[in-house]
């Protein structure tokens, strides 16, 4: 993954704050990177956009099973 064109997004329940929030890169092929809002120079992780789904349904459900 090549995060320099990635259009990173926060939450919007992260808050004006900022806070510790992650952000979300979902524009690049074949491939969600996910960051540490405050480090953006950090570390990204990178998912499988049908993993990062299954997650982000799991987290919303929270049935495994969906």
């Amino acid at each position: 993954m090549d995060p320099s064109n990635a259009r990173w997004r926060k939450s919007t329940r992260s808050g004006a704050s900022g806070g510790n929030c992650v952000e979300v890169a979902d524009n690049l092929p074949g491939a969600v990177g996910v960051r540490d809002s405050k480090d953006p120079a950090g570390p990204t992780l990178t998912f499988a956009p049908a993993a990062w789904r299954s997650f982000v349904e799991l987290t919303r459900t929270g049935d495994p099973t969906t």
